[in-house]
């Protein structure tokens, strides 16, 4: 091709410089990663929030969540944190397909129901690794890293002073 002639358009350019054009390139397919379900027919994952740690079990099933061998409406009284608890099956829309067991330690009710829906979330991901987007999307497979600030010294709390006496 010479300088005076112009292109019609880039595949010219691209056979000028000896590229191979788009038709002859094989595009490669997204691979997934593989499910991570162990012989029973379950996934693990861990999830955690302030001090509290979660290990949480999912398999297929009616539904049912049991935390530290109690129904979760009975362990976790406040209908807010139920809620949290089913935020991540609710979103995926696999509510009534899994049945969720988990223990829990360390930390209070919230961080306890925060623990758990990480872990319900990451367990998710392994058992079907295509729901990853939409959990991802909501914001269910980040840790909440905050946690409470220590105390230092010469202050009465973390950050409050001692009351100031003019005399």
């Amino acid at each position: 091709m010479s300088e005076t002639q112009g292109l019609d358009s880039l595949k010219d350019l691209a056979q000028d410089a000896g590229v191979v054009s788009d038709e002859a390139v094989v595009e490669e397919e997204v691979i997934l990663a593989e499910p991570k379900i162990d012989e029973l027919g379950r996934s693990y994952a861990t999830g955690k929030r302030k001090t509290a740690v979660a290990r949480v079990w999912i398999k297929p099933g009616s539904g049912k969540i049991t935390v530290n061998k109690k129904d979760y409406t009975e362990y976790f009284g406040r209908p807010v944190l139920q809620m949290v608890l089913r935020q991540p099956l609710e979103a995926a829309e696999r509510l009534d397909q899994f049945d969720v067991v988990c223990t829990v330690k360390g930390s209070g009710p919230s961080g306890q129901a925060g623990a758990v829906r990480h872990g319900i979330s990451r367990a998710l991901t392994y058992y079907e690794p295509g729901l990853r987007s939409v959990l991802k999307k909501g914001g269910f497979l980040t840790r909440d890293s905050r946690a409470v600030e220590r105390k230092k010294y010469g202050k009465a709390k973390a950050r409050r002073s001692f009351q100031f006496s003019k005399r």
